[in-house]
């Protein structure tokens, strides 16, 4: 209940502070399903404006500084032609949104919305390396105690999850929604251990307490896991791509 009222309360400030101008508001990712945990997922939202250039923008910084206070990400802006003329290179993002929303305001143009996958591959391989190197960084100014550890890991699971989904679909597999049966799936494919995502999950979904994790092992081998996930999908896109039929023809020539 409390989501909703939160929910509605933002839809009602954006059509305020927008008016005409507001085209649609849509909520996406966990929060849509099962996979939202209260305290670790994020209400995540994006917003279509006829409009979205400086006057538009200044009318919603009030609502997306609320919105950010409340605890949640920013809306993300986009007009329609942005997100039409964009999909290619917010490939990932753009198939999760039709994949799992939920229309709060204006009608369901993703029923029929097409995502270009001409550069998907690139951007899995990229935001997998990046996610990775985040991940380094981010343990590198943590203070190493048990509960930033936990934290750390918790906050960065669903985008390895999310990026494991892809990397099945880059490489032809059949995908999975559940963050559990993507990492499973992924994990089985490229041949590391998921005990540690597991355990991670587990923390999120508040199924296991942060006392309970030897914080130090257990960061070592969810980093380790990612390392090879990142590892692994360099090179199996590299053989993809040099065993396409483009690529064979133009040895052959």
């Amino acid at each position: 209940m409390h989501r909703e009222k939160e929910l509605n309360e933002l839809v009602e400030r954006l059509k305020e502070a927008a008016g005409r101008n507001l085209n649609a508001v849509v909520l996406y990712g966990s929060g849509v399903d099962h996979e939202f945990h209260e305290g670790h997922s994020d209400l995540n939202i994006l917003c279509l404006l006829n409009q979205a250039g400086g006057t538009a923008m200044s009318k919603l910084r009030p609502v997306g500084r609320w919105w950010w206070h409340k605890g949640h990400p920013a809306p993300l802006v986009f007009t329609i032609e942005e997100l039409r003329h964009s999909a290619d290179i917010f490939a990932i993002e753009l198939l999760d949104i039709k994949q799992r929303h939920h229309m709060l305001l204006g009608e369901d143009f993703f029923a029929d919305f097409d995502v270009p996958m001409a550069l998907h591959r690139l951007q899995v391989e990229r935001e997998l390396r990046l996610a990775v190197v985040r991940l380094r960084q981010a343990f590198l100014r943590s203070h190493g105690r048990r509960s930033a550890l936990a934290e750390l890991m918790i906050a960065s699971a669903s985008t390895f999850a999310t990026l494991f989904r892809h990397s099945l679909i880059a490489l032809g597999e059949a995908p999975s929604v559940s963050h559990r049966g993507a990492t499973d799936r992924f994990a089985a494919l490229i041949g590391f251990d998921p005990a540690a995502f597991h355990t991670v999950l587990d923390l999120r979904e508040g199924k296991k307490a942060t006392k309970e994790l030897s914080h130090d092992q257990s960061f070592a081998a969810y980093l380790d896991a990612v390392t090879r996930a990142a590892e692994e999908m360099d090179r199996l896109l590299a053989v993809k791509v040099t065993n396409s039929p483009k690529q064979t023809a133009l040895a052959a020539s």
